[in-house]
C-alpha cells in the first residue's frame, strides 16, 4: 500500500529527546517500510526517520507550538501531496478537519490525546468515512459519540533496548507538568527512603516555572533531577533503577514510558489511571497503588519482581511488529471499501506532479520552501 504520515509539525522524527508521538510515528513509519509498504512522511524539515520525506517543509521550531497557522499550512501541504496515498494516517489534532476538505480516500486519525469535549466537538464534524483510532481502551471508552475503528496499543522495537540489571534507586521519566505526577513521586520514594533519579523535559516557560516554584522546593536530599535525557541514556537510566515511578494524575490514554522501562527488565509502580491497568501485569511487571503510603510500600517491593518477566510482556504484548500488523489489518479493511477515488496521480509525489511545486514541494508553484 501507499501510505502517507502526517506528523505534527513540532518536533523532528524521531525525537532528540523526550517526545512520545513522535517516537510512536517514527517506529511505526520504520515497521510499515519493513513490511514491505511504500510510506512517505510529512514532518518537519530536520526530521531524520529513515523512510522517504516531503520536502519542502520548514524545521521544528518550539516558538511555533501550537500557532494555527502554522499546523494548517504544514496539513494542507501534507494532505494535497498525499491527494494519491491508498491511506493516510494522521496524527495532529486539526488533520480531521483539512481532509474534510482535501481528502476523498481512506484516511486513519490516531487520537493521541485524551477525548475531551472540545476534541469530540472537533471530531465530530470530520468526514463521515474517518477511521479513527484509541490508543488504549480506557480512551476508547472516553470517545462519547467519536466511533472508534480500532484500539491499538502502542508498540516499541524491542531488541535494540539493553536490559539492566537494576540498582537501589528509583526512576521518574516524563515532563515537567503536574500531570505527570513528579511531586507524588518524590514523595513516595521519600517515605520509602528509596533515592529517585528525575529524567524529565524542561523546555517550555511553563515547564521552567513549574520545576522552580513546585519542583525544586519538593526535591531535597533524597531526589535528583538529571535533566532531559537521549534515548540511550534513558535506558541506561531505566535499566539501573530498581523501578520506574509513574503516580500519573490524569487518565493517560497511553504510557510509552511505562513499555519502555519494561524492556529494560525494569518494573513500574503506578497510580491506576487511564491505561495503566492496560499495561503493568498486577505483582508481575510492576504495582499498581493510588495511596501514596501504599505506593511507597510498592515501591519497597519492586525488586522482588522478576526483571526478565518484564521483558518477556513487552516481547509478547507491546513490540512494534505487533503495532504494525494491526495498523496494517486497519488499512486492508479500509482500502477494501468502495471509495470511487477515480484517476489518482502518481505515488510518491515527485518533481513534475501538479499537486506540487516544480522542485517536488508541496504548497508553492515556484517550489521555495516559505515561511509563515
Amino acid at each position: 500500500m501507499r501510505i502517507g504520515i502526517v506528523a505534527p509539525p513540532w518536533i523532528p522524527i524521531p525525537p532528540p529527546a523526550y517526545g512520545g508521538i513522535e517516537s510512536f510515528i517514527d517506529t511505526l513509519a520504520r515497521e510499515l517500510v519493513a513490511a514491505g509498504h511504500d510510506v512517505v512522511l510529512a514532518a518537519s524539515g530536520d526530521s531524520t526517520c529513515p523512510v522517504p520525506m516531503l520536502e519542502g517543509f520548514p524545521p521544528s521550531d518550539h516558538e511555533t507550538m501550537g500557532i494555527t497557522t502554522h499546523e494548517l499550512r504544514h496539513l494542507i501541504r501534507a494532505y494535497t501531496a498525499f491527494e494519491s496515498a491508498d491511506v493516510v494516517v494522521d496524527n495532529t489534532l486539526a488533520g480531521p478537519i483539512v481532509a474534510r476538505s482535501l481528502r476523498t480516500g481512506p484516511t486513519v486519525t490516531i487520537a493521541h490525546g485524551p477525548f475531551i469535549p472540545l476534541v469530540r466537538e472537533l471530531y465530530a464534524v470530520a468526514s463521515p468515512d474517518m477511521a479513527f483510532v484509541a490508543i488504549s481502551h480506557h480512551q476508547a471508552s472516553t470517545a462519547g459519540d467519536i466511533p472508534i475503528a480500532r484500539v491499538i496499543h502502542h508498540g516499541i522495537d524491542v531488541e535494540p533496548i539493553p536490559t539492566g540489571t537494576g540498582g537501589d534507586a528509583a526512576c521518574f521519566v516524563g515532563r515537567m507538568n503536574p500531570s505527570k505526577g513528579l511531586p507524588e513521586a518524590i514523595a513516595v520514594a521519600e517515605r520509602a527512603g528509596i533515592p529517585l533519579r528525575i529524567a524529565a523535559k524542561m523546555r517550555e516557560p511553563a515547564e521552567q516555572e513549574y520545576f522552580d516554584e513546585v519542583v525544586r522546593p519538593a526535591l531535597g536530599s533524597n531526589a535528583e533531577y538529571v535533566g532531559e535525557l537521549d534515548s540511550d541514556e534513558k535506558y541506561e537510566l531505566m535499566g539501573s533503577s530498581r523501578a520506574l515511578l509513574n503516580p500519573i494524575q490524569w487518565d493517560e490514554p497511553f504510557g510509552l514510558v511505562m513499555i519502555e522501562a519494561m524492556a529494560t527488565g525494569t518494573p513500574v509502580v503506578a497510580t491506576g489511571r487511564g491505561s495503566v491497568p492496560e499495561i503493568v501485569e498486577e505483582g508481575r511487571t510492576g504495582f499498581i497503588r493510588d495511596d501514596l503510603d501504599e505506593l511507597a510500600e510498592a515501591l519497597g517491593r519492586a525488586t522482588d519482581l522478576d526483571r526478565g518477566a518484564c521483558r518477556t510482556s513487552v516481547e509478547a504484548r507491546f513490540t512494534a511488529q505487533r503495532m504494525a500488523a494491526d495498523y496494517i489489518s486497519l488499512f486492508e479493511d479500509l482500502v477494501d471499501h468502495p471509495w470511487g477515488r477515480g484517476d489518482a496521480p502518481t505515488w510518491p509525489p515527485r518533481v513534475g506532479d501538479p499537486l506540487l511545486g516544480q522542485n517536488g514541494r508541496p504548497g508553492h508553484p515556484d517550489g521555495e520552501s516559505k515561511t509563515a
